[in-house]
């Protein structure tokens, strides 16, 4: 199957999982969930090599952890422990509204209306097809009732053209803005993979050099920088390898490596978020009423931008960098 025809849009494939993992009572193996979901399926070796796969829904499981979603894991009885016959589930019970929500005959129409435009649009039959195949396969299904819609992330607007050009194997082109220039200069990259992390959309690409004549060391550009149309060029000259897998193994070792210290008022909204936050190290109590941390990130503009929104329930203690970017953000604020 074809890159092209495999390809299958981020939030249909994680909206696929969460209808199938709803959909049984006991739960799917990740042989079930790559075989028979929207997303997985058309990507699916039955005798071969399934490795990028299972990264791949590896990743897709924090994803929809990260929006709320209860998803668990049930041992299989008599095999504790077997990553293959491990089984995953969404309890309904814990993805439905709590008792004490009512909604206006008005809101029902409107959401009865949306059900609908769902039920008849083409993920339904994809679901369809799903569900029919796990029904054969001897797995208990129903038809999920979901109560209410999941969260999807919007994308950048430099995503769908991005997206096209990986399809299609073509150079790009568009203005990029890095945190502290005052003007956005143009760059012109050979595209390798869209990764998500961290909730943001990130491009891995390799920078044409020297006027455009020879391609340099790969980068990684946030999505959210690219401040003007993405154009697209001539065909890009192929680049083996799983680009995700090295993209997402790259952010990883960016996130491990930067470190921040910070101390949070106790019992504030900056110290539940952040001590919360993934990998978060609490390192004991710092002055009066606030809780020494360390945490991590990947961009420290963008750390800076968080911290800030705390306002006085922060204090950066190091690098030095980045308290001098939060005291300046929040000058700024000040200033009005």
């Amino acid at each position: 199957m074809s890159n092209a025809t495999a390809r299958v849009p981020v939030e249909e494939r994680l909206f696929s999982l969460v209808l199938a993992l709803l959909a049984t009572e006991n739960g799917l193996t990740k042989n079930e969930i790559l075989s028979t979901v929207q997303g997985y399926r058309q990507r699916f070796d039955a005798g071969g090599d399934n490795a990028n796969l299972e990264r791949q829904f590896e990743r897709d499981k924090d994803d929809i952890r990260d929006l709320g979603v209860p998803l668990e894991t049930v041992d299989s009885p008599g095999d504790a422990g077997n990553n293959q016959t491990l089984r995953y589930r969404i309890p309904r019970g814990a993805y439905q509204l709590p008792s004490d929500i009512r909604f206006t005959p008005e809101e029902m129409t409107l959401l009865d209306l949306a059900a609908r435009v769902w039920r008849e649009g083409s993920l339904s039959g994809e679901s369809r097809r799903a569900l029919l195949k796990l029904r054969s396969l001897g797995v208990d299904v129903a038809e999920p009732t979901i109560g209410y819609a999941p969260r999807v992330r919007l994308r950048d607007a430099a995503f769908e053209p991005l997206d096209a050009a990986l399809e299609k194997h073509l150079v790009v082109r568009f203005p990029y803005l890095k945190p502290g220039d005052q003007a956005a200069r143009e760059r012109e990259v050979i595209p390798l993979a869209l990764v998500q992390y961290q909730g943001r959309w990130h491009l891995s690409a390799e920078e044409y050099v020297d006027g455009g004549s020879t391609a340099g060391a790969r980068k990684m550009f946030l999505l959210r920088r690219i401040v003007g149309p993405v154009a697209t060029g001539k065909p890009a000259p192929a680049r083996p390898g799983d680009h995700t897998a090295e993209a997402v193994a790259g952010l990883e070792e960016v996130w491990h490596r930067g470190v921040a210290e910070v101390e949070v008022t106790c019992d504030t909204d900056a110290a539940t978020r952040l001590t919360n936050r993934r990998d978060t190290e609490q390192l004991g109590p710092g002055a009066a009423g606030t809780e020494r941390l360390r945490v991590h990130y990947v961009d420290m503009a963008i750390l800076a931008d968080e911290l800030a929104g705390f306002g006085p329930e922060v204090l950066v203690i190091e690098p030095a960098d980045l308290r001098a970017a939060v005291v300046e953000r929040l000058e700024e604020a000040a200033r009005g």
